[in-house]
Order: structure tokens, then sequence, then C-alpha cells
């Protein structure tokens, strides 16, 4: 009697766990989501406060018999010739530099905005001629310039490579790629941007993306966190916000405005397709309305069979080669399919699997779509 008891008891606590778990889970599902309130920063950027991108050129020494070509790449001897004459090393007239430690590299980086004379960034060396790899290599003083042709930081340093690769006879294995490598904090900034953050009173805060709606609601947080009326929407890209004019006032306030929580609106419904790759990517507002779909596949089919043909023994013909080639042609029958309209993601890939349709067929159908007017989205091709 008291294991039946037992038994009862245990039964009804896993009842009542899953009864439980079943109200836990109704419950959340029907609870707003508040993991989707995003911050101010995350949605818009200050104006005035970005990046600015650097480029040089230079000469990266120490390779292991795997540099440029001079044959191929004059400019690479030009270079170290135009290197040595500023450090003092002439060279005899008429001499033939043949240089396989040797590579010329395009540098580049990005200036972070407030950057100070004396800080550290990162760059990026690739190399322009054809060496085989920058592995091991060192890079040699190399000014690098804003868009103004002005120097704003000065790199060098020992590349790294994430790659190893070996080669021998007609036989080559290549792991990763080893023509462009990174230097940690190998450029130092020499030159200072000057990053203004507002003008007069006022900061612009821009958003990511144009929406009309998430730059009233930016206005209504920001207003509701700071109280008054320091905020106001110029139009569906630009929030102004009236500023402190003392700098750490200002820092201060900007801070906290860039923390505010708010619900952005729903993003424009938009599927984009890559044609080379064949990659279909839709957002959570892709809907399609009532239509009907056919799709069949045509594939052609070709191949060669090399057949010999010889003479007899006491014959004075010769051996011939002959190919014979065979094509078919294979299209498959497509019925008729009717999709319902979906009101969800979930709804709209059902209904575009049950056409069987592999990724390149899915660009064709829904391009189709998009001009039957049955796919409420933007069709963006990349």
């Amino acid at each position: 009697m008291s294991t039946n008891l037992s038994n009862w008891r245990k039964l009804l606590q896993q009842a009542t766990g899953g009864v439980l778990a079943l109200i836990v889970a109704v419950t959340c599902f029907l609870m707003p989501d508040a993991s989707h309130a995003e911050r101010i920063k995350d949605l818009a950027s200050v104006q005035g406060v970005r990046m600015n991108q650097l480029i040089g050129y230079g000469l990266v020494v120490g390779l292991d018999g795997s540099g440029d070509q001079t044959t191929q790449t004059p400019f690479t001897v030009q270079s170290l010739q135009s290197m040595l004459s500023n450090l003092g090393v002439v060279l005899p007239p008429g001499t033939s530099l043949q240089l396989k430690n040797v590579a010329a590299v395009m540098v580049t980086a990005m200036l972070p905005p407030f950057a100070r004379a004396g800080q550290q960034i990162d760059v990026t060396v690739s190399s322009m001629g054809n060496a085989k790899s920058l592995r091991g290599g060192t890079l040699i003083m190399t000014p690098l310039k804003g868009g103004d042709g002005n120097v704003y930081a000065v790199a060098q340093g020992n590349v790294m490579i994430v790659g190893a690769g070996a080669s021998s006879g007609s036989s080559k294995v290549t792991v990763n790629h080893l023509s462009a490598g990174r230097i940690p904090a190998g450029a130092t900034v020499e030159r200072v941007v000057p990053t203004p953050v507002g003008e007069g009173s006022f900061v612009y805060l821009e958003l990511n993306s144009t929406d009309f709606g998430t730059a009233q609601r930016m206005t209504d947080a920001i207003n509701k966190t700071i109280g008054g009326n320091v905020a106001q929407s110029v139009d569906g890209r630009r929030v102004q916000v009236h500023a402190p004019i003392e700098p750490g006032a200002r820092v201060a306030f900007l801070g906290r405005i860039e923390n505010t929580e708010l619900q952005p609106m729903q993003m424009a419904a938009k599927v984009i397709v890559n044609g080379r790759t064949g990659s279909v990517v839709m957002n959570q507002a892709v809907a399609i309305d009532n239509c009907a779909v056919a799709h069949g596949n045509l594939s052609v089919t070709v191949s060669s069979e090399a057949q010999v043909s010889q003479p007899g023994a006491l014959s004075s013909g010769e051996t011939v080669v002959t190919e014979k080639a065979d094509i078919q042609i294979k299209q498959e029958g497509a019925a008729l399919l009717a999709l319902r309209a979906g009101t969800s993601l979930s709804d709209v890939v059902k209904a575009l699997n049950a056409l069987g349709a592999n990724p390149q067929d899915l660009i064709a159908i829904l391009q189709a779509m998009k001009a039957a007017g049955a796919l409420r989205a933007e069709l963006e091709i990349i």
C-alpha cells in the first residue's frame, strides 16, 4: 500500500511539474519581449564621430625567399633603391638587384575618432606583387596618409600571418592566406584629426537606417530620460539634441543618452539575394499572398567517350582515336502548387520549402513572386 502511495505521489509531482512548465512557457510566450529593447548607441551614432581611412606604400623585408620576383615587379627594386639612397647607401651605376627576400606591400589602417598623438593602432599589410608569402617578414617604416594627403601615422613591425604553406616540384599545399597579414599596434599616430561633437549647443544623432518611427521613439525616450524637450526629430535619419556646452558635462550627457533603451520599429520587409553564392536571407517582416507556383528544372548532360579504332594486323591502316559524344536533355515535370498566404516567417519558409527548390531555383521563384505582387517585401540583389 505504501509503495502504491509513493508511486502516485511521484506521478502527481511529475504532472504538477509538467503543468507548471507549460504555464511558464505560455506566460513567456504571451509576455512582451523586453529583451528586444535596444540601446541608442546600437541604433545611432553621434554626427561627426567617425573613423578615418589611412593608406601607405611600404616594403616588407626578411622573407625566406618568398618575396617578389624583381623581373616582374620592377617597382620593388625602385622602392628599395630609393630607400637605400635616403639612408646614404649609393649603389654603383648599372647594378642589377635580384631580390627574393623583399616584397612591396600596401599598408592600410583605420584611425579611430579622438585618437591622440602617440597612440597605437592596428595595421593590415597586403602584398602588391607576386610574393608567395609574407610570413616572417618585417615591415619597415611606412608613413600612412589620409584622403587629404597628410601623414597621420607611421607603421613598422613584424607581420603576423595566420597560415602555412609548402611546395616541392609541382606540388603545393597552402593553409589560409599568406599574402596578407596584420601588425597589432603596428602604427603610431602622429597627427590628430579634429572630431567636433555637435555644433554649438546641439548634438545630432544619426540613425544607422532611415526610419521615421524609430526616430520619433528615440526622441520620446530621450525626453523621458532627460526631461523636457531636449530632443527633436529632424527627419527620418537625424535627431537633434540640446546638450551642455561644457565638454565634461557634454560627455556625461551623451553617455547617459547612449545607454537609454527603446523599442525600435519593426524593420521593413526585405529579402536579400546573392546571385553569386545562391544565398537567400529574409527578415521576420516578410509575408506572401495567395499564389500558385510551378517550377520545372531543365538539365543538359554532355558526356564524351574516347573510342580507339585499330586496323587489321596485315593492313596498312593507322590507329585512329575518335570521340563519341552523348547529349541528353531532361526536363522534370512540375505540378502547379498553391501557396497560402503567410503572415509569419515560419509560414513563408514552410511554403517555400514545399516547392522543393534548390537555392538557385528559389532566387528565380522569389523574383517571379515579386513581379506577380505575391511577395510583400523588398527584393535586393547583391
